[in-house]
């Protein structure tokens, strides 16, 4: 199921849309029907939301040093984990596990929103998202992606930007 809609201004949501519009930032939700049991939660919204992988962006929590931070790459990338040890200032980078990256965000596995977490980390965007006008991110759960420009998410996350991801 396709759904889209545009987020009313102090309505409530999750972390994310509501910190979106507190920073008074345009963004549209989109919802669709998360399948029990899917994986490739990335692939999946951007299936479902028939969406370009290379638009639909995925937030992994990864330990840089021992030091939790993110990272936002195309769901149609891997992530290059050396490439963003270094963008982090770092040697040595590992995927965080799965209950420790939904403790440290407070969002669940495969709805990890990168804006509105409950720490903030160090965030690193590839470089690629700066291309299209709108990309999409997690919106804070799963079924949920938030449309919105690659600007304002590097804004709203103090991310940092480089060429972090890996295509084949």
């Amino acid at each position: 199921m396709n759904k889209k809609t545009s987020v009313q201004r102090g309505g409530s949501g999750t972390p994310a849309t509501v910190a979106l519009t507190a920073a008074g930032i345009n963004f549209s939700i989109h919802g669709y029907e998360h399948e029990a049991g899917a994986q490739a939660f990335g692939a999946e919204a951007a299936a479902a939301l028939q969406l370009d992988p290379a638009v639909v962006f995925k937030t992994l929590i990864v330990n840089v040093d021992e030091l939790p931070t993110v990272a936002i790459v195309p769901v149609n990338a891997m992530l290059d984990l050396k490439a963003h040890a270094a963008r982090c200032g770092g040697r040595k980078a590992v995927m965080a596990e799965q209950d420790a990256a939904e403790r440290i965000t407070g969002y669940v596995v495969g709805g990890i929103s990168p804006i509105a977490q409950k720490r903030k980390l160090k965030t690193v965007l590839d470089e690629s998202a700066l291309t299209p006008d709108t990309i999409y991110v997690s919106g804070g759960k799963r079924g949920l992606d938030i449309g919105l420009s690659p600007t304002d998410l590097a804004l709203v996350t103090d991310a940092l930007t480089g060429s972090i991801a890996r295509f084949s």
